[in-house]
């Protein structure tokens, strides 16, 4: 992961980008890539073209990084820290193989 933010923080330093990289920007950047995800499969669920769906995912993942970069903060620990949290509300005792929200198991 390290060497995955240092690759990405190179070349925003090399194009000078970062300065457009504002929280408010990365996270607008995240939801239009993630709504470019999702037209992958916007026809044809069934047929799409995984290249494309992981051109798109690969985009999502480079600005997620780039805001916990912004933010100072690591993603592996958030995203443990956010399993942990969801492991409560989803005791495997009642959510298993269901897909029922939470507060309605």
């Amino acid at each position: 992961m390290e060497e995955l933010m240092k690759d990405i923080k190179q070349f925003n330093e090399e194009r000078d980008w970062d300065k457009f990289h504002s929280p408010e920007n990365l996270a607008k950047s995240i939801s239009i890539e993630a709504g470019e995800l999702l037209e992958c499969f916007q026809w044809d669920s069934e047929n799409y073209n995984k290249e494309e769906v992981c051109e798109e995912l690969a985009d999502v993942f480079t600005y997620c990084i780039q805001m916990a970069m912004k933010l100072n903060v690591d993603p592996k620990e958030i995203i443990l820290k956010k399993l942990e949290k969801t492991k409560k509300k989803y005791p495997v005792e009642k959510a298993k193989g269901v897909s029922t929200k939470y507060n309605k198991l």
